[in-house]
């Protein structure tokens, strides 16, 4: 089955990855950690707001500057009209773009807490291996799966191998958040996972909730 194109910008938020954008975002460049989360219309609103900003801020600086080596050439006694309206409006706009920021900033901290929240749910299941009704029952609702003896696998095919790279790697993510690790063989574009629990020696509700999340991967 070929699988849709995988996106890395929809990929699980790490708190680490979140923590990292909110840093970019209030003390480097508004609007980059949001863009790097995936987050593309509040970034490139913040970025411009802040490269606007940033652009009457300097206009206004080299006219004050410009004002005062005039006058150190000419007659002149006084300042020309006061602009200092335009410093004000860049200042203006740098705080709404950093306000905006520390807004996006926040959510993906929460998003990513609530992820992490979700995954111990999902994988604090009893490590129990399941008999073969329950087995059938859980096969029942991740149907691309298929079961050989104690382990259970899926072949996800992609458009190319950068795209077959960005899954794995996401995959990878999603299962060192729930310390249980699936087999992963790759064929240029074309990822096989197999699940089991070797402390229980056979299948639990850990490998079927861990094949769910990479099902709702593979399609986002």
């Amino acid at each position: 089955m070929r699988m849709k194109p995988f996106s890395a910008n929809h990929k699980t938020i790490s708190r680490a990855k979140a923590r990292n954008a909110a840093l970019i975002n209030l003390f480097a460049t508004p609007g980059l950690g949001s863009l790097a989360c995936g987050r593309w219309l509040e970034g490139l609103g913040q970025l411009f707001l802040a490269l606007a900003g940033c652009a009457l801020i300097l206009i206004w600086f080299f006219k004050v500057i410009s004002r005062y080596y005039g006058l150190m050439f000419s007659d002149e006694s006084a300042l020309p009209p006061h602009t200092g309206w335009i410093g004000a409006g860049g200042g203006i706009l740098l705080a709404i773009s950093w306000f905006w920021s520390l807004v996006t900033s926040l959510s993906l901290m929460r998003e990513a807490k609530n992820e992490k929240v979700e995954t111990l749910k999902n994988f604090a299941a009893s490590a129990r291996a399941l008999n073969p009704d329950e087995i059938i029952v859980a096969l029942a609702k991740t149907p691309h799966w298929r079961q050989n003896g104690s382990v259970i696998s899926r072949v996800f095919q992609f458009k190319d191998f950068p795209m077959a790279m960005q899954f794995v790697n996401a995959a990878a993510e999603i299962a060192e958040a729930a310390q249980h690790h699936p087999d992963i063989d790759i064929r240029w574009n074309k990822v096989t996972l197999a699940l089991t629990t070797h402390d229980a020696g056979g299948l639990t509700e850990k490998d079927f909730a861990l094949a769910k999340k990479f099902d709702e991967l593979s399609v986002r």
